[in-house]
């Protein structure tokens, strides 16, 4: 299978042709594509945050939908009404505090998924200013 093309290189010869007195162009491009590197980092752990979301909420459906069979089952047997009212009552405020852990859980996931791709990019700001100081500075010529 063939290497696919850089898609950087069409771009870097295009930059080169309009030289800066004083700017690095490449190490413009590379900043670029470092960002673009960050972006889709901060994008596969945001997606990879959403996966694990939407397999916990399966979870949670197949869980309560064993609950429910499992509860319509011991409803069946109840001898008396008093007894059904009771055991009902039961389960509603378990699957209440139930349905609370999971919202919380989901919350701590997406939070996780959230920061996580929010480091990437604060990262990669700190050092797109770092490397604006760097090309700014005025280049030193040596004495020969």
């Amino acid at each position: 299978m063939a290497t696919p093309p850089n898609p950087f290189a069409d771009f870097t010869r295009m930059m080169e042709q309009f030289r800066l007195p004083g700017v690095d162009m490449s190490a413009v491009i590379e900043a670029r594509r470092k960002d673009i590197e960050a972006l889709a980092e901060a994008n596969r752990l945001a997606y990879e945050g959403m996966q694990a979301i939407v397999k916990k909420q399966q979870e949670i459906f197949a869980q309560t939908m064993q609950q429910l069979q499992a509860a319509a089952q011991q409803y069946g047997t109840a001898s008396n009404p008093a007894e059904a009212m009771t055991r009902h009552s039961e389960f509603v405020q378990q699957q209440l505090h139930q349905a609370l852990e999971n919202m919380r859980a989901l919350a701590e996931t997406a939070q996780k998924a959230q920061a996580e791709a929010l480091a990437v990019i604060s990262q990669r700001a700190e050092q797109n200013v770092k490397e604006a100081g760097e090309l700014l500075q005025p280049k030193t010529k040596s004495r020969g």
